[in-house]
């Protein structure tokens, strides 16, 4: 698997508390025990990384908006920070919503040795599901188990389809597609009249303006290496702010119930 050597590792993960170097001499007795409702760790953050190809899927299910200076894709799962509309308390997720390739790859993730250049595989220790003894073992006889060597080859296609992201969102901010757009949700009065416009978001995404001024021939580039479908995805699924406004509304009317 991987010799750790003391190796730095930068760099911090959503979700991942305790993340260590996969070695059979430290996580040898260790293993990740099965869970019907897994996703409680994502209940408490309203927006979940996505690659680019997942696009089309998650558009189904989720606003997909692009944030931050890296103008990294997101997609949406709350209107507020800590809420997720998507996954109960208990880590139920909604039977009708995608699930990222972000949060299946959980607990497993790469770490990135950048004195050595190399990504090392980890595991978050700090997982309620990874105990002593865990019914899916981390290593067999010395050597990492099929289990461990079927999340190995997850988290090195995550990492491809993440650089075909970088690679993707760099195109769109090479062509200067990218412009700041606001969530806005209207409220009605009581005697039916729209209320005060509330701004639930800032955010980027690909402005439609733009992208019909581009040259045809940079058009049909785009229509040939995939992006355009990919865009075209980005931009229907802005339609799902309404959804979100409504599980919202939904959650608030459902009744608090006392342990």
């Amino acid at each position: 698997m991987t010799d750790t050597n003391n190796s730095p590792l930068e760099g911090n993960v959503l979700f991942y508390v305790n993340p260590e170097p996969l070695d059979q001499s430290v996580h040898g007795t260790l293993g990740v025990n099965p869970t019907d409702k897994p996703y409680a760790f994502v209940a408490q953050t309203n927006i979940v990384p996505l690659t680019v190809t997942e696009f089309a899927a998650a558009a189904l299910s989720y606003p997909i908006i692009f944030t931050g200076d890296n103008r990294q894709p997101v997609v949406v799962m709350g209107l507020r920070q800590g809420e997720n509309l998507f996954v109960a308390d208990d880590g139920e997720f909604r039977a009708d919503a995608y699930v990222p390739a972000y949060v299946r790859r959980y607990p497993f993730v790469f770490a990135d040795d950048k004195q050595n250049q190399r990504l090392i595989l980890c595991i978050d220790r700090g997982a309620a599901i990874v105990a002593e003894g865990g019914e899916n073992p981390l290593f067999v006889e010395g050597q990492p188990s099929d289990y461990t060597n079927m999340a190995m080859e997850f988290c090195n296609n995550f990492e491809q389809e993440r650089q075909r992201t970088e690679s993707f969102v760099q195109l769109i901010k090479d062509l200067d597609l990218l412009d700041t757009r606001d969530a806005v949700f209207t409220p009605r009065n009581p005697d039916g009249t729209p209320g005060e416009p509330q701004k639930l978001a800032e955010y980027y995404a690909v402005s439609e303006d733009k992208l019909r001024a581009l040259p045809a021939e940079k058009l049909a580039e785009l229509r040939d290496n995939g992006a355009l479908g990919q865009i075209y995805a980005h931009l229907v699924s802005l339609l799902g702010w309404d959804r979100l406004i409504a599980l919202a509304f939904l959650r608030q009317a459902q009744p608090t119930t006392v342990n």
